[in-house]
């Protein structure tokens, strides 16, 4: 779904918690995320640590989709951009 629609001209961030699954279906712009049963964050903190977590994951999302890549890219963490 990624690929088609990048296909249009619309970037897309895929955030996923298995990054090597994402660079097989063609993903571009790829952010990890937590753990599979809770992707976007933890449910066993506390509130304030909960959204500085799902804070951090969606400005790097934003960060990736201003991004100009010419191949798949994984955004570890600010600031650090890795290059498949």
């Amino acid at each position: 779904m990624v690929k088609e629609i990048e296909k249009t001209g619309m970037p897309v961030v895929h955030m996923c918690t298995i990054v090597p699954i994402s660079k097989t279906v063609g993903a571009n712009r790829i952010v990890p995320t937590i753990a599979i049963p809770y992707p976007l964050g933890n449910p066993s903190l506390d509130m304030i640590e909960e959204k500085s977590i799902r804070r951090e994951l969606v400005e790097r999302a934003i960060l990736a989709l201003e991004t100009e890549i010419t191949e798949q890219t994984v955004f570890e963490s600010k600031g650090k951009v890795v290059i498949s």
